[in-house]
């Protein structure tokens, strides 16, 4: 059985100088999972590098929750779309010419 790694909330919030209210209108809009456990939230570890870049977003370049919902949409469709590509051009490679 494989445990989670979870970080707390407001370690978080402290260490990015950032209001709790912002991670909770980011789960609100169901773009993190928020784990509570003894009246703490947690998010996993997981999700570290992509609450990062949506703090990025809100702070640096001045982006509402709903703009970092389109953005957030759009990366993963760009992803899967090259995950796509690779898959694509690894069955062509089937028929080329050795």
């Amino acid at each position: 059985m494989q445990t989670k790694k979870l970080i707390p909330v407001n370690d978080f919030c402290i260490n990015h100088d950032i209001d709790a209210s912002f991670i909770h209108s980011l789960q609100n809009t169901g773009l993190i999972e928020l784990t509570t456990l003894k009246e703490n939230c947690f998010f996993d570890a997981k999700q570290l590098q992509q609450l990062e870049k949506m703090v990025c977003f809100y702070y640096e370049l001045d982006i509402n929750v709903e703009g970092i919902d389109s953005i957030s949409h759009l990366l993963e469709r760009i992803e899967s779309l090259q995950d796509e590509i690779v898959a694509l051009k690894n069955r062509l490679r089937f028929y080329e010419p050795i």
